[in-house]
């Protein structure tokens, strides 16, 4: 006969509220709790700052970081939208943390976990917005508005448009966009339309790889998936990386062929083989199921990482003989 259970025998681990199981969703605090001031940095994400780089691309399209005076300026353009998307985050954390308590890698953020009361995640998000906000300003008030139209973009698709087929994806999109269109307007310099439409095309396939990658995620591990998902079909969002990509090829290589060969090394057209390099590549990672976070993707494929140091070089000599 089995012997009855003694009240002081100890309790199973994995009965306790917040702990760990071989499949559970959340890890017992004892072993991954952070300190206040790590569980801050971990809400600012500095990884995803990354995506911020695009504030550099215009100003270094057009020539003009050689300036004396531009430089300094897309430095804190590009200072400012890092600081507007980590309020972005900060909030976005606070609003989506039950959901992201069932996902396997964003549980561990600050506020999911219960390492960062939702109070001071909203405080440090308004900070840092306000902080973006000003820093913009300070620069012209034509980045100001863009700053804000970041921001209102950003927070009605956490509001609205991520809930929404198609509109979810553009409005990420969006949000690669409007950090180019801003980096224009530090500077600044007139912004080619063909630019615009390269920007906007690559961050649409960005954007649609990403739901991608987490639509088959979900699939295949069973796990539970953001409702918009349900609107989606796989053969639609690998049509629509397909084709946003082939019209970021095209506009890059009417982009990249309208200046002049200078002596007689074109430059500028031979930056056209590491682009597209970069856009069959990043596909491949695509089908192999990676995709649903491309700032680390970004930072950790060798391949990708080559192929962008050999466009930079490329490019740094096209802009050179411009200049």
């Amino acid at each position: 006969m089995a012997r009855a259970m003694n009240t002081r025998d100890p309790i199973p681990a994995s009965a306790l509220p917040g702990s760990a199981t071989r499949e559970g969703a959340l890890a017992p605090p004892s072993e991954r709790r952070r300190g206040a001031l790590h569980a801050l940095i971990a809400t600012i994400r500095l990884k995803q700052w990354t995506k911020n780089a695009l504030v550099f691309a215009a100003a270094g399209a057009a020539g003009a970081l050689g300036d004396d005076e531009v430089p300094p300026r897309v430095a804190i353009a590009f200072v400012a939208f890092c600081l507007l998307a980590s309020g972005i985050y900060a909030i976005n954390d606070v609003r989506d943390a039950t959901e992201d308590r069932l996902h396997p890698r964003k549980r561990h953020r600050p506020v999911a976990a219960g390492e960062l009361e939702p109070r001071t995640a909203v405080a440090l998000g308004i900070g840092l917005m306000v902080a973006g906000l000003a820093l913009c300003a300070a620069l012209s008030a034509l980045l100001a508005v863009v700053g804000a139209g970041y921001l209102a973009l950003t927070l009605s698709y956490t509001m609205v448009w991520r809930y929404i087929a198609l509109l979810d994806v553009g409005a990420i999109a969006g949000g690669f966009v409007l950090r180019a269109v801003a980096g224009g307007v530090a500077a600044p310099v007139t912004l080619s339309r063909w630019f615009v439409l390269v920007i906007s095309c690559a961050a649409l396939f960005v954007a649609g790889g990403k739901r991608h990658s987490e639509l088959r995620r979900t699939a295949a591990d069973g796990s539970s998936r953001r409702e918009v998902l349900e609107h989606y079909g796989e053969p639609w969002l690998r049509l629509t990386v397909i084709g946003s990509a082939v019209c970021a090829a095209f506009a890059y290589c009417v982009w990249a062929s309208q200046l002049p060969v200078i002596d007689g090394i074109p430059w500028r057209p031979l930056t056209i083989i590491p682009f597209v390099g970069c856009l069959l590549r990043y596909g491949m990672l695509l089908r192999a199921g990676e995709g649903e976070s491309p700032e680390e993707l970004l930072l950790r494929d060798r391949w990708l990482l080559s192929l962008i140091a050999i466009w930079l070089v490329l490019f740094g000599f096209a802009v050179h003989d411009v200049t």
